[in-house]
């Protein structure tokens, strides 16, 4: 049956109050039991939930998200960050970094990639061996975007193309580029043939018009990036341009840069495009399939649809009106296991294989960012990025699950508040049989939502950060603060005098769950009032002690 999460007030006579964040609906005979992996856009926290909607691990940085997050085999979490700054390019999903954290919240790798030519950004991908796929831009300058044929009328400044680069982590903070695609390799034009690259776009799908998608700087904005172990082949997220793009992984650096060699023998140019065949040409807005998509991914071996392709398809500016959906297609491929072309020219399919839309379509409706996720029961887990809300469909698009992220930029909110500015990119679970969760802690911890005074029930545990009093208070020449953390956090304890200015920081980093003290000494400070202020996640708490020599 469905169990829809409610309030129960202490109070009696008084209606119990629907949830408008954290759990809202669970069907526990029709969902996927599993673990939800999320990290909220304006926190710089990661969070593993249960289909209960109770935490069940989290992992606090120093950074927010840019965007995507991922558990691995090993029970790390591997995620892009926002590092870059200053007057560098920056754009949706701008990051710079790409970190790893073990279980218990401990960085073990970071491989930082920002220039004033490059940034990563928006999403990463682990493979077998365990180097990492990232997206980034690349600075193109002016004078080599004209010689490359573009309009000048697109361009006012430099463009800033997309790679994408393997690395193999070294050490603790560093890494070797072993493989790398770029964009700006594969390109064609039919604007001036005094210029590089010109030909008939519509005879090349292979091949990237310079002069389609976006007219500004950020000309593709790539922004999801999987690989496909069995096929040896990339999938990329073209939003500027809606489309999908496959190539080939099994090429050398140098084969990547040209038109042969891999197992398709194309080198680095696309070897399977879907989603607007205007962008070569070869068809019109009738026959365009996406708008502005998020999140394509492989459906995994093993689950229904194995092979299969689904994509989070935002829909901004469908001739038929802006509605979202996901949206899975089984890509044409050929006896010999390479990707064809129909008569007319054009990638299909030309039907979906399966879609959710929701009634009425347009009740469902995210802009930008989101993603889906193919469950190994059949139902697909879908985040509606823009409202902080993950649900899972069944395979007839009846909803089973539903959570409302709670954590918000203006901090986490209380049972009961309207949610807003909570945005997600993505969601993944996980089976309780993955190697990531074995041997892990993966017992209840309460909520994340707060709760108010008042309101109890037996299943409602919301987890709370306590600033302990400093013994001795009054003190001569030291004392002790202590506190206690429900999950890791990054924690970071200050003192400060009457007119607030810093005196000392006595801990800045991230700290397991449990209890904590550290002694203060003021041996070299004056007699009077003092203030100790502990900063963890979302909490913040000042308490007051007093020197007396």
């Amino acid at each position: 049956m469905i169990f829809l999460c409610v309030l129960l007030f202490a109070t009696s006579g008084i209606q119990a109050q629907t949830n408008t964040v954290g759990l809202i609906t669970y069907d526990s005979s029709a969902s996927y039991n599993g673990y939800t992996l999320f990290s909220p856009i304006p926190s710089d926290s990661v969070f593993l939930i249960d289909n209960r909607g109770y935490l069940i691990n989290v992992w606090a940085t120093p950074y927010r998200p840019a965007q995507s997050v991922m558990l691995l085999p090993d029970g790390s979490i591997l995620r892009p960050a926002i590092i870059q700054q200053g007057d560098l390019f920056s754009a949706g999903g701008a990051g710079g970094r790409v970190e790893k954290y073990d279980w218990n919240g401990n960085l073990t790798w970071s491989f930082n990639y920002y220039s004033s030519n490059h940034c990563s950004h928006h999403d990463v991908e682990y493979l077998p061996n365990g180097d990492v796929l990232m997206i980034a831009w690349e600075n193109i300058s002016y004078d080599s975007v004209i010689a490359a044929g573009k309009n000048p009328a697109f361009i006012d400044t430099s463009v800033w193309s997309g790679e994408i680069i393997e690395v193999k982590p070294t050490g603790i903070s560093g890494g070797d580029i072993v493989w790398q695609w770029h964009a700006w390799d594969h390109l064609i034009q039919d604007f001036d043939s005094t210029k590089e690259n010109y030909g008939n776009v519509a005879a090349h799908p292979e091949l990237i018009d310079v002069n389609y998608g976006s007219h500004n700087e950020d000309w593709l904005h790539i922004n999801s990036v999987r690989y496909n172990a069995q096929r040896d082949e990339i999938l990329l997220s073209v939003h500027n341009f809606s489309e999908i793009w496959v190539i080939d992984h099994s090429t050398t650096t140098t084969q990547a840069t040209g038109h042969t060699g891999g197992n398709d023998g194309k080198g680095g140019d696309i070897v399977y495009r879907w989603g607007n065949p205007q962008a070569y040409r070869a068809g019109t807005t009738a026959d365009q399939k996406l708008f502005s998509q998020h999140d394509a991914r492989w459906i995994d071996p093993g689950l229904p649809g194995a092979g299969d392709i689904m994509v989070f398809n935002n829909g901004d500016k469908r001739p038929n009106g802006n509605y979202s959906s996901v949206d899975e297609i089984t890509p044409p491929i050929d006896s010999t296991g390479h990707y064809y072309i129909d008569s007319s020219g054009v990638y299909g399919p030309t039907t979906l294989t399966w879609t959710y839309v929701a009634q009425p379509p347009t009740s469902f409706f995210a802009r930008n960012i989101s993603g889906a996720d193919r469950l190994p029961n059949g139902n697909t887990l879908i985040c509606e990025g823009t409202a902080g809300k993950f649900f899972e469909v069944d395979a007839s698009g009846n909803m089973v699950w539903e959570y409302v992220n709670p954590v918000t930029r203006f901090g986490i909110l209380t049972q009961g508040d309207q949610p807003s500015f909570n945005l997600v990119f993505k969601v993944y679970r996980y089976s309780p049989q993955y190697s990531g969760l074995t041997g892990k802690d993966l017992s209840e911890k309460g909520t994340i939502e707060k709760y108010s005074t008042g309101i109890k029930s037996e299943n409602l545990r919301p987890y709370r950060f306590a600033l302990g009093q400093n013994y001795p208070n009054p003190f001569n020449p030291s004392t002790v603060i202590s506190w206690q953390l429900p999950v890791n956090s990054h924690v970071v304890l200050k003192v400060y005098d009457v007119l607030g200015r810093e005196v000392s920081t006595l801990i800045n980093e991230v700290e397991k769950a449990g209890n904590h003290k550290v002694r203060f000494d003021a041996g070299n400070l004056a007699n009077g009032i003092y203030f100790y202020s502990l900063t963890a996640g979302n909490f913040h708490q000042t308490k007051k002690l007093i020197l007396l020599k």
